[in-house]
């Protein structure tokens, strides 16, 4: 018998591939009545660069913030007439890393995301998030080519 699924989780970033999760994460927490849950993680290179660029860490954290607005709004608007999440969580770090830490944290869940498409000579020298992910996920993980 398998794991039972308590949410449906999806890493969001604001890209059109992220939205496309976002829809199918939605369909199927309204298909199987699971809770939908909108993750995002701001990119530790992101946080180095304003780090070293000198802005001051209340500035660092309203960056974050921001960008959560931005990432959770653009999810939002993607779900909208599908379901309703239920919560929304904001990580710093190494996207994969980070999803992969929250996974091990919740291993109840179902982690919807969508796949980037970079090119094959990227992906094989660099790896995608994607790819890390379901290559390291415990939990049941569906990948959304958007």
């Amino acid at each position: 018998m398998g794991k039972v699924t308590s949410s449906i989780v999806v890493a969001c970033d604001a890209s059109s591939h992220s939205a496309e999760a976002a829809r199918m994460a939605a369909e199927l927490a309204k298909a199987t009545g699971k809770p939908l849950t909108l993750l995002s993680v701001f990119p530790s290179a992101r946080l180095e660069r304003l780090v070293i660029g000198g802005v001051m860490p209340d500035k660092v954290d309203e960056e974050v913030n921001s960008y959560g607005r931005e990432v959770f709004d653009a999810a939002r608007k993607a779900v909208s007439g599908i379901a309703d999440p239920a919560d929304e969580v904001l990580l710093r770090g190494d996207p994969a890393h980070a999803i992969l830490e929250y996974l091990e944290g919740n291993p109840e869940v179902h982690l919807v995301l969508g796949r980037r498409g970079h090119s094959m000579v990227r992906s094989l020298t660099l790896g995608s998030i994607s790819e890390k992910v379901v290559r390291h996920a415990t939990v049941p993980v569906t990948v959304v080519n958007g």
